[in-house]
Order: C-alpha cells, then sequence, then structure tokens
C-alpha cells in the first residue's frame, strides 16, 4: 500500500452499466485545433463514443459542466479508438468508421468513409505502413488470425498469421516497418510490411495453408522470442534514440525488447498488472513506464528502476498522459465500468484511521438466529451445481505404457460432513500411443489368434488406422508406437486368423488386446453371440523369459552399485580423515599423493552415482515392459484355455501382484511365491500336495530366476491339462507369507 494517493484533477462517470477496455480510452488534439492540448476520446461496449476537454472545477460549478464537447450513440460495440492521419478512426466489432470533429457552438461527427468488416474484429493499429508518408494506413486483427490492410478508403489486402489459436495484442514498429504480436503458444512475433505484402493471399485460411504448399510465397516471422506466459499488451512508444525499443507486459513479467528481437531487459512483478504504458524520459536511453495493478496502484518505473507510486481510486484498463491547458502530463485512467480520471502525483500522505466502534450489549437470541440463517445460506452454496473439473496426465519416459486402463479416486465430503470416496475405472484409445504406419512383411516376434467365424476387413475394425493402409488394402495394417517400433496385423485370406508381429515382444500387448476387444464388439454390433477367439499355441515361454532376465538383472544390478558406492565411500572417508591429521599436524610433511587419491576417488563416487541413476530409469522401463508382456502371457493362456473373467483374474493377481518394484520387495520373489501357492493347492496334482503348507521366511531376491522359470512353465503345463484356477475349495484357504514390508497372500488378488 502506498503512502501517498494520486491528486484528482478533473473525473467523471460515465454512462450506467457500460463497459470498457484497454483499447476503449484515446487522447490527443482531435479537433485539430493546433493550440498542441490533448482532448479525450472514450468509446465503450454499449457503442457510446464520448470526447472530453477536461478542466478542473470552480467551487461553484459541476465538475464536468461544460467538458463534454460530444456524445454519440453507435449501432455497435466499440472495441478501440485510434488517432492519426486519417483523420479520425475507430473500431467496433463488425465495422470501421473515420470521421473528423469541427468545432463550433455546437460540435458534430461527420463520416468520411466507413469499411464493412467481413469478420468479426479483435483489435487494430496504424501507421506509415511501407514508409509512406503524410498519412497513416490502418491494419486490424480479426478473431480467426487475419491481419486486414485498408489504405484511407480502400481495402488493401488481408493475411492470415500461420499457426493461429487466438488473437493476441498488435502493435506496429515504424522504424523496422514491422507487426509486433505475441500468439496463443506464448512467443513473440514480427512480420515485416513487406512479407506481409507479397505473400500468398486467401479468402480462406484453407486456402491460404493449400497456396503456401503449392505456390506463392510462405508467410514467416522475421523473428520470434518466447515468453513463457501470456501477454496482456503490447507497446512500440516513439522515441529519437536510433534503435526502437519493444515493451511487453506479460502477467508476471515485464519486457522490453530491440527491434531485432532481442531482450533489453526483463522486469518481474510482484503483483498483477492490469494496463502499461511506456513514454519517452528527459534522460537519454532510458524510458519512463505508466503501470497499473489490480490493488488500485499507480507505478512509475524508470526502466526497472521504480520511482514512484500512488493510490487510485479504481483498477484501470487504460492508462495515457495527456497536456490540459493548466497542467502538462496528467495522466488519464479509465476504469472497466467507466471511471474517467485525470490525475497528478502528490505528497500528500493518505493515513488509514480505524473508525470507532459502537459497544453494545449483546443479543444472544439475535446471534443464534443470524447464524442459523448463514447455516442455511452455506448449505444451500454447497449444493450448488456440479463443476467440471479439468486436469492434464502426462507420460513419464519415452515408451509405452504397460495397459491403457485407468482408475480414478476422488474425495469429498457429503453435505453432513461424511467422507465419501468414489472410483472409476476407464480406458484411454490405443491412438494416444500409436499412430497408423506401413505394414512390413517380416518381424522377429509372431503370435497367430483364431477365430470361428470368416475374416472381417480390418479397415472395418479399426476405422481409426486405417488412413496409411496401402492400396487401401484390408488384409494388413500397421501400428507405430511412440518409441518408434511397429506392430503388424495380418489377415489370412483364406482361413479365420489373424498373425500379430513385431520386433519386439512386449509392444504386441496393447495391439493384440485391442484386436480382441475390437473383435467382440464388431461380431457383437452384427448380432453374433458365438463369436469366440483363440489362441492353438505354443506360449512363447522363451520369448517372455528373456524380458523376465532383463528385468532381474538389472535389480542385480542395483545391489551392485550400492556396494560399489559403500566401498567408494568408505574409501573417501578414510582419505579425507588421513589428509585432515596431515592439515592439523604442526610439523606438515609431504601428502603422499592423497590428494590425487582423492580426487580420482571422487570421481569414481560421481561415475558410480550416475551409471547406479541411469540403471534406475532402465529398470522402471524395463518394469514396464515386464507388465506388457505379462499382460499378453496372461491373454494368450486366457484364449488358449478359454479362461473365464474369474480365472483370468487370479492369473492377473498370480503374474501381477505388485505396481512397480521396491528395494525391500521385487516381482521375482512375488510371483514366485504366488505361483508355488497355486501349484500346491487349486493346480496340484494330488491331495497330498495341497496339504504341504507354504514356507513362512522373508521374500527375499533370488539368486537367479531359473526356480521361477521352471514354476511359470509347470503353470501352463498343469493349465494345459486341464487344470482350473479356482478360490472355492478348502484347500484354496490363502495361507499368510511373512515379508519385510507388508503380508502378501498370493491368493487375495482374485
Amino acid at each position: 500500500m502506498s503512502l501517498f494517493k494520486a491528486r484528482d484533477w478533473w473525473a467523471s462517470v460515465l454512462g450506467e452499466g457500460e463497459e470498457f477496455d484497454q483499447g476503449c480510452l484515446c487522447v490527443g488534439d482531435v479537433d485539430n485545433s493546433g493550440s498542441g492540448y490533448d482532448k479525450i476520446v472514450v468509446g465503450s461496449f454499449m457503442g457510446m463514443l464520448r470526447i472530453f476537454s477536461p478542466h478542473p472545477a470552480k467551487p461553484e460549478e459541476q465538475m464536468e459542466a461544460d467538458a463534454q464537447l460530444l456524445e454519440v450513440q453507435f449501432p455497435d460495440p466499440i472495441i478501440q479508438v485510434e488517432m492519426g492521419k486519417f483523420m479520425w478512426c475507430l473500431l467496433w466489432v463488425f465495422s470501421g468508421t473515420a470521421g473528423n470533429v469541427e468545432h463550433g457552438d455546437q460540435y458534430q461527427l461527420r463520416l468520411v468513409y466507413e469499411h464493412n468488416l467481413q469478420r468479426t474484429a479483435c483489435n487494430m493499429t496504424y501507421g506509415p505502413f511501407g514508409g509512406v508518408t503524410g498519412h497513416h494506413f490502418i491494419c486490424i486483427q480479426s478473431m480467426d488470425g487475419m491481419l486486414m490492410f485498408f489504405e484511407q478508403e480502400t481495402y488493401a489486402f488481408g493475411r492470415f498469421l500461420p499457426g493461429f489459436l487466438l488473437p493476441g495484442p498488435l502493435s506496429y514498429c515504424i522504424r523496422t516497418d514491422s507487426f509486433i504480436t505475441v500468439s496463443s503458444t506464448r512467443q513473440v512475433e514480427c512480420y515485416r510490411y513487406e512479407t506481409l505484402a507479397v505473400a500468398t493471399d486467401a479468402d480462406t485460411r484453407q486456402d491460404s495453408d493449400q497456396q503456401s504448399k503449392s505456390s506463392g510465397k510462405r508467410l514467416t516471422a522475421d523473428w520470434t522470442l518466447v515468453l513463457g506466459e501470456e501477454a496482456l499488451d503490447v507497446c512500440v512508444p516513439h522515441t529519437s534514440s536510433a534503435m526502437s525499443s519493444i515493451f511487453v507486459l506479460g502477467e508476471r513479467n515485464l519486457f522490453c525488447l530491440k527491434d531485432n528481437g532481442q531482450i533489453r531487459f526483463m522486469k518481474k512483478l510482484e503483483f498483477n498488472p492490469s494496463c502499461f504504458l511506456p513514454y519517452g524520459s528527459v534522460s537519454e536511453g532510458s524510458t519512463n513506464i505508466l503501470m497499473c495493478n489490480h490493488n488500485n496502484m499507480l507505478l512509475v518505473y524508470q526502466d526497472v528502476t521504480l520511482k514512484w507510486v500512488a493510490q487510485l481510486s479504481c483498477v484501470p484498463v487504460a492508462v495515457r498522459v495527456a497536456n490540459f491547458p493548466e497542467l502538462k502530463g496528467l495522466v488519464v485512467t479509465l476504469s472497466s465500468d467507466g471511471h474517467l480520471q485525470c490525475s497528478y502525483m502528490g505528497t500528500d500522505p493518505s493515513f488509514f484511521t480505524a473508525p470507532k466502534v459502537d459497544a453494545r450489549e449483546v443479543n444472544y437470541d439475535e446471534v443464534d438466529t443470524e447464524m442459523k440463517m448463514l447455516q442455511k445460506v452455506i448449505r444451500g452454496k454447497t449444493n450448488a451445481h456440479c463443476v467440471l473439473v479439468r486436469f492434464s496426465a502426462f507420460l513419464n519416459g519415452h515408451y509405452p505404457p504397460a495397459d491403457l486402463c485407468g482408475d480414478i479416486a476422488v474425495s469429498y465430503s457429503s453435505a453432513t460432513g461424511i467422507p465419501r470416496v468414489s472410483q472409476c475405472k476407464f480406458n484411454l484409445p490405443l491412438r494416444l500411443v500409436c499412430y497408423p504406419s506401413s505394414a512390413i512383411k517380416n518381424a522377429k516376434y509372431k503370435i497367430t489368434v483364431d477365430t470361428n467365424k470368416p475374416p472381417v476387413n480390418l479397415n472395418e475394425v479399426f476405422p481409426d488406422f486405417s488412413e496409411k493402409s496401402e492400396n487401401n488394402e484390408s488384409s494388413a495394417l500397421g501400428f507405430q508406437l511412440i518409441t518408434g517400433s511397429k506392430v503388424i496385423v495380418l489377415a489370412s485370406k483364406t482361413s479365420q486368423r489373424y498373425r500379430i508381429q513385431s520386433e519386439s515382444f512386449e509392444d504386441i500387448w496393447l495391439v493384440a488386446k485391442e484386436l480382441v476387444q475390437r473383435f467382440d464388439q464388431h461380431f457383437a454390433s452384427l448380432g453374433v453371440k458365438d463369436f469366440r477367439n483363440s489362441f492353438t499355441g505354443p506360449i512363447p515361454l522363451p520369448e517372455y523369459f528373456e524380458t523376465v532376465d532383463h528385468h532381474f538383472e538389472l535389480r542385480v544390478n542395483v545391489q551392485k552399485y550400492q556396494d560399489l558406492l559403500s566401498e567408494r565411500a568408505v574409501q573417501f572417508r578414510a582419505i579425507q580423515r588421513r589428509l585432515l591429521t596431515r592439515f592439523k599436524d604442526k610439523t606438515p610433511g609431504p601428502l603422499q599423493n592423497l590428494d590425487t587419491l582423492m580426487e580420482g576417488t571422487y570421481r569414481q563416487v560421481i561415475a558410480l552415482a550416475d551409471a547406479a541413476e541411469d540403471n534406475r530409469e532402465r529398470l522402471i522401463q524395463a518394469f514396464t515392459r515386464l507388465q506388457s508382456a505379462t499382460h499378453l502371457l496372461i491373454l494368450l493362456l486366457s484364449l488358449w484355455q478359454g479362461l473365464g473373467s474369474e480365472q483370468t483374474a487370479i492369473l492377473e493377481a498370480t503374474l501381477l501382484p505388485l505396481l512397480q518394484d521396491t528395494p525391500q520387495l521385487g516381482w521375482e520373489e512375488s510371483v514366485d511365491a504366488a505361483i508355488s501357492h497355486l501349484l500346491k493347492t487349486c493346480l496340484s496334482r494330488s491331495p497330498k500336495d495341497q496339504a504341504i503348507s507354504l514356507s513362512t521366511g522373508p521374500l527375499t531376491i533370488p539368486k537367479d530366476t531359473s526356480r521361477l522359470k521352471k514354476h511359470i512353465t509347470l503353470l501352463c503345463d498343469r493349465l494345459g491339462k486341464g487344470g482350473r484356477l479356482s478360490l472355492t475349495s478348502e484347500a484354496n484357504v490363502p495361507t499368510t507369507v511373512m515379508m519385510p514390508a507388508r503380508p502378501l497372500t498370493p491368493t487375495i488378488f482374485g
């Protein structure tokens, strides 16, 4: 809060219920009186245009008795007002009008020319485009990204900005004859007038895109600069220096750029700005900046140095500097609700004095009644309409996810204050992680899915992936994952079989799952009730075990790196102690290369730490690929033996018990314990095996994966011989296994 207030010189409240924005205020010698004094021109979104010649009111008369020169109602909203050597121009949403003010006993606005715009306007700028002298041209930016150029009464041409999404502030730099704007990608873009004039012309954005690919010159920016935030306004003040300065007001920063796009300086703002105005300074090479914020403060900067702070009575949306007969350099501000004020900097301090509180007795009945009423209002507000919450999720790492199924949990409190949790499961589209690709005939890994119905057109089953199929071939379809690997689906023309092949075994999972699901949906939509997918084998266990071994090798490397780091750390501390003893000795002797040994040990520690971090990232990726391979194995087993949903759920809980690896508990020992339990219960060969209980020792990382691979092979063999997964018999009562972190019951995931 500032100690000083901006001293009011003249003020007026414009209309009632009208709205204004940063382009609705303009100052200048609008009636061409030649006196050098300014008038204030204000336009509103209600289409009202007002012109003021303010002066301080005498004590016996009203503030604005004769200050208002003109008031005209236009049929459309006015979104920007500018003055230049085109007489006088104002812009509103669908048309632009130019005119001048004639001085006399009565002021009138005379229409000189008018342009009916074919596009919804957003903002405009003006200047001597192309280096013309004696008059100004007009450039209007539309809401769809088109720059429309007008030369007096004539429409010159229009150009679409490349990569346009939303309009941003627009300004013109006279020195470089270029236009400065800020795109929706949060970067400043500069376009030269010459480049705009010779670029390809088009009536629509689609025409512009097509012409830029076939013929004509494509519109490109002269330079760009990434801001990283939205821009509120762009201004290029007219100074006498050799190089122009471009000022960009962001949401949290003020940028000053050279006319070649280089940053001259940047000021981080500790408030939320509303508008600003750069203007020439008395000091050579510097610029003064007026800046207003949403705390009703007016700040004066000289480049990045704060010179003065004053308090205003409202939040301005536009600020200008004007000269009037009685006083020069007045600050003109306009708020969004029409409070127009002319003020100057003063030194009268504004002290806040807390009002006196009248002591009165408390009526507890009235307080209780008021409290009940407020609680009723609060309960009514809490039962408001639903609010749509938007959020973003990102994929960590450059590898496909193990599954496209998601689970959202939302916690909230009911009207009575009871905490509640709502959960929802959903499936993400396959197009998020892969896109269409050309089909290849040969691959390293292949699986075949059989059906009991005639082959179907793959383009009908995958309409969103058929855009790149060669010659509209329906028997082959290509998928390229975000990692670059390709998965191909081939349909047999003579049999009811479909082959899925890829250079990576794990990458087959997502496409295979999508293929089976879409087949079920396709035939269900046709009314076919006896459709069935199947897999005739053999189960690709060798390929699956390669993924298991790779994951286990990385887990072993984790322990190796930890042991090596511990050894090097002990060595490093021992060398430090030796060096410290040498340095504390009153008769120091030679270091005997201890400093060299310490530096070498330090480098080894850093190298081992980097290698351990790299191994950790590779382990995360390997576990994701192991999950994908395990999902594929479960899918093939369920298709091979026709497992139901309950048996498939038991198999998933057995082979996928963990969401992620931890140092205390890993995938290998968890899966081995779960499979061992199944082999000794529901998949046992005799009741004698069922009576054997599991070991109650803690689960630790095994020495190798031979035992795990043997149990997985035995599990597949038992299922192939007719074994069924079940948790209903007495022999299948879960047995608790002791673990370091938390207890594991191998059959609780069904």
